[in-house]
């Protein structure tokens, strides 16, 4: 009725309902390189097209006359309680969509009551975005950079800024091959884009060399105008010459890559932080059972939205036998999630939460912090709707049988 009534009116959503019109009206909005970095996959896509074929895989098997005429979409993680299980995925590089970027995300997700998990790659230092959202949920993505003094920093920085939770991504220790930034040659980091984490640490800016590294690459042609500005108004926001940025990229670049990680790599993060620490990017059951026998707070069911392994299995196909290998362990999960009623089907296979992210970054595209609001809103709406007209009071009463036609 909040769009109904506006109606009357002539009123008009700010952005489209539908997720297929949402993600075209946002593709026009963006420039070429922010399309194809947001909107593109690893390969041929064929992860993208899967997590949304193992959703569609799954229709419900609704049941009648059940009173919902009061719905509970509740849900508590490590100790809050969240009125949704719906967060906030954490999405790099957002002023390549907005000039406000992270920022505007973190007020509408404040304003709409849910949780934000706050990018390692922003554009906006965390700090002012936990200032943005004042009491309201937040958490911290890490990727975990080659210098360890630079992890301590940014987690403690983390916590201080009352963040909750630490998500470890770890489906990105290398950029995968994705051919629509390739095609585009364009690599947003190299520009000092999604580096403001970076630019903004006392640990990182004292490694800073003093002078770029020779690298042996010599970039031509007009485009390297418009590189030098972004990294002279990148700069001059962060109190840095154009050579310093032309460091700090380099720097970034030479330690932001992590492959070497091993599981026995986890207790010294569970020295630098008393936060809850959950792995993002488990794909594979036996990875949740030692994530659980090492004392690991949670997981993350996530391939990354399809844009590192092109060929690899849904996330949302992944989700069953990981939430079994993970007993007690919270399991959430991300990739290929659209609409609320995709929200019910994973937390009916045993996800606690969802992790909403290509949407909330259309809305922002097309409408700013408003275009966000309008995404959540929707997708809450739609949970809630979904939840009622399946014969369910509550998420916390979901499970397999919704899908189960045949059961008595």
């Amino acid at each position: 009725m909040q769009i109904y009534v506006p109606g009357l009116g002539g009123a008009r959503p700010l952005v489209p309902v539908a997720p297929d019109l949402l993600e075209a009206k946002a593709a026009d909005a963006m420039g070429p390189d922010a399309a194809a970095y947001i909107i593109g996959g690893a390969g041929m896509e064929a992860t993208m097209r899967a997590n949304r074929t193992a959703f569609e895989r799954r229709p419900f098997a609704p049941r009648v006359l059940n009173d919902v005429s009061s719905r509970d979409l509740s849900v508590e993680l490590f100790g809050r309680r969240h009125r949704t299980p719906v967060l906030l995925a954490p999405i790099g590089v957002l002023e390549m969509v907005d000039r406000d970027a992270d920022l505007a995300v973190a007020r509408a997700a404040a304003a709409e009551g849910v949780g934000y998990v706050f990018s390692n790659q922003a554009s906006v230092r965390l700090e002012d975005c936990a200032a943005a959202m004042g009491d309201a949920p937040r958490w911290f993505q890490l990727y975990w950079s080659s210098d360890d003094a630079f992890v301590r920093s940014v987690v403690g920085r983390a916590e201080a800024s009352g963040c909750e939770a630490i998500v470890v991504t770890l489906d990105t220790t290398l950029l995968g091959w994705r051919p629509r930034d390739l095609d585009r040659a364009s690599l947003p980091f190299l520009q000092g884009q999604g580096l403001a984490q970076y630019l903004s640490d006392p640990v990182f800016r004292a490694a800073i060399p003093a002078t770029p590294p020779d690298s042996g690459f010599r970039p031509k042609g007009p485009g390297v105008i418009g590189t030098l500005l972004n990294l002279v108004r990148k700069g001059r926001e962060f109190g840095l010459s154009t050579r310093q940025m032309r460091s700090a990229v380099a720097h970034f670049t030479a330690t932001y890559s992590r492959p070497d990680l091993k599981w026995s790599d986890l207790a010294r993060l569970r020295e630098m932080t008393g936060l809850p620490i959950l792995l993002k990017g488990v794909r594979h059951a036996g990875d949740a059972r030692r994530a659980r026998e090492l004392g690991i707070d949670g997981v993350i069911v996530s391939n990354h939205g399809g844009r590192q392994v092109d060929g690899e299995i849904a996330a949302l196909d992944a989700l069953p036998a990981i939430v079994a290998a993970a007993g007690d362990m919270p399991v959430l999960m991300d990739s290929g999630v659209r609409t609320g009623g995709d929200v019910v089907k994973a937390i009916a296979l045993g996800a606690r939460a969802v992790l909403i992210g290509r949407p909330y970054v259309y809305g922002l595209a097309i409408a700013g912090e408003a275009g966000v609001r309008e995404v959540i809103a929707n997708i809450v709406a739609e949970l809630d709707l979904t939840l009622a007209l399946i014969g369910a009071a509550s998420v916390s009463g979901l499970g397999p049988h919704v899908f189960e036609a045949d059961a008595l």
